[in-house]
């Protein structure tokens, strides 16, 4: 996979994640955020958008698992006839913001929704996120 890291991990980057997300906000509005994160999905995550143009899901579904697990969230990923849905029941970046004390940014979980629908965008499939409460949601992938 090509968006493995391996080293220390650092979970306080969320809360400089967190700020910096209300910075563009308040600087530049919600539209600099739909293009940062629109990036962030096609161009960052390069390999998994293409995959996802040719059908095959696995890049995305593997990317969640490694992540997931490496911050520990608490979350489940189902395989469906036509997609994948992801169920976090503890986001491991908003269980950080709380743990430092920090409020998440009111537009915090776009950079998941955004992301999610940036990759699926010009492929065979759609991105749904629902947030279902304080680190919690429910993200599908499935076919258009």
């Amino acid at each position: 996979m090509r968006y493995r890291e391996t080293g220390e991990l650092h979970l306080d980057f969320h809360g400089a994640t967190s700020a910096t997300i209300d910075y563009l906000v308040e600087r530049y509005g919600e539209a600099a955020l739909h293009e940062i994160f629109f990036n962030v999905g096609q161009k960052v995550y390069k390999s998994i958008h293409e995959k996802l143009q040719r059908g095959d899901i696995s890049g995305l579904v593997e990317h969640w698992q490694y992540f997931f697990e490496r911050e520990k969230g608490v979350f489940k990923i189902t395989k469906t006839a036509d997609g994948v849905i992801l169920k976090v029941s503890e986001c491991p970046a908003v269980r950080q913001l709380l743990k430092l004390g920090l409020k998440p940014s009111p537009h915090f979980c776009k950079q998941t929704s955004l992301v999610n629908e940036a990759m699926c965008e010009h492929t065979p499939f759609e991105a749904k996120t629902e947030i279902t409460g304080c680190g919690k949601c429910r993200q599908t992938i499935k076919k258009r």
